[in-house]
């Protein structure tokens, strides 16, 4: 007959699985990067007509995740500034490459680039990071839209220390040869229809009136229906000035820069200690389980002894007596390893706080005046448009709108 210590022995790897697995969460299909993924960089020098000038956005910060666990130090205030700090990383990438025109950030909603990818982060916790990313041109057709989601451990952060190597480098350096490979799908008649297009969406906006026949849209996807003569003096103007915008955001990049640089250290300290805390954390969790268990274990081995011997053997009394007691330490240490954890999870929330006082500075403060990065960078551009307008209203004496 088979006794209940035989049974929980049978049990015991069952439930050591489940506390492994306890804890985990699953995520939708993404593309996972595993590894050092090298970057593709064209071998010859592409001209100037094969070339698309790409604006990413300033991405979308997401939510946090809604297991206290999870978000255990964690913040908007830190998704806010990896809302900016992201995409930097992403354009230096892909600028790198020479596979494209002018890779610039832009604020969100940003219309007239040539290609366009917009990013929202679905999880960042210095230890995981998943992107969502979509690439759409000008003509309205989406290039992709996928998830990357990449994986590090804590060793990852002493190594890039030495390299100077960005830890999530491989993530970035795959959204950019997916980019690379689909541009070059892309024909010569495909491409100048794209920067035509693009041309004239910026035309359309600036001066709806004067413009607002050249292109055909549906359902979001545009075709030039036809184009303005090469000596047409409104649409010179309009060039003209869409070189102006180009400056304008390339001063706005300035800020972006400066505000990576400033960020690049306290943010990288934030995540590498974060995961090493998170690591002891998940260590004491398995070694507090492990106790617990082996001491649930040998207090159901002394039951099955005093079942099996009625209490009639001395001996057999006296391991049970010593399985009991060594069981019940083996619990009460498990539980003692459990509230040490509590150490821990402050020590992140102590992080999330440091971290979140030196960034919000860097986050508000443009040209001298405290204003949040984004806020004033999008309200910048919103002006920045609408004078464009003006200038093309008074230069032509064409209403810009």
């Amino acid at each position: 007959m088979e006794t209940m210590a035989m049974k929980f022995r049978k049990l015991l790897p069952l439930m050591l699985l489940l506390a492994v697995l306890q804890g985990c969460s699953t995520l939708g299909p993404a593309r996972t990067v595993d590894g050092k993924v090298p970057l593709n960089k064209a071998i010859t020098e592409l001209t100037e007509d094969q070339l698309l000038d790409v604006w990413v956005e300033l991405f979308n910060p997401g939510e946090l995740p809604e297991d206290e666990d999870e978000a255990m130090g964690l913040s908007m205030d830190i998704r806010e500034a990896e809302a900016r700090y992201l995409p930097e990383q992403l354009r230096a990438t892909m600028e790198s490459t020479g596979y494209w025109g002018a890779v610039r950030v832009v604020p969100q909603d940003t219309s007239g680039g040539e290609l366009l990818v917009r990013g929202t982060i679905l999880e960042s916790d210095g230890e995981r990071l998943v992107l969502e990313i979509k690439a759409l041109d000008a003509t309205g057709r989406e290039w992709f839209r996928r998830t990357y989601r990449e994986e590090i451990e804590f060793a990852q952060y002493l190594r890039s220390g030495q390299d100077g190597r960005e830890v999530f480098q491989s993530l970035y350096n795959t959204i950019a040869n997916d980019l690379a490979e689909f541009r070059a799908q892309l024909d010569a008649a495909e491409t100048t229809a794209i920067r035509r297009v693009a041309a004239l969406r910026f035309a359309e906006d600036l001066a709806p009136d004067a413009f607002g026949g050249y292109l055909e849209a549906n359902k979001g996807m545009y075709q030039v229906v036809r184009l303005p003569a090469t000596d047409d003096s409104m649409y010179q103007r309009v060039l003209a000035i869409r070189d102006r915008d180009f400056m304008l955001i390339d001063t706005l990049n300035g800020h972006f820069d400066n505000f990576t640089r400033e960020m690049a250290q306290p943010y990288t300290e934030w995540r590498k200690a974060r995961s090493e805390e998170a690591t002891a954390l998940r260590e004491l969790e398995r070694e507090a389980m492990k106790r617990k268990l082996l001491g649930v274990a040998a207090i159901l081995g002394a039951i099955a002894i005093e079942a099996s011997n009625n209490g009639n053997n001395a001996g057999s009394s006296v391991l049970r007596d010593v399985m009991v007691l060594g069981g019940s330490y083996a619990i009460k240490t498990g539980f003692d390893k459990s509230s040490e954890t509590g150490i821990h999870r402050d020590a992140i929330i102590e992080l999330d706080e440091s971290f979140s006082s030196e960034a919000r500075p860097m986050v508000v403060e443009v040209e001298g005046e405290v204003h949040e990065l984004t806020g004033s960078a999008e309200v910048q551009y919103a002006r920045w448009r609408a004078l464009l307008k003006r200038i093309y209203a008074s230069e032509t004496g064409l209403a810009g709108s």
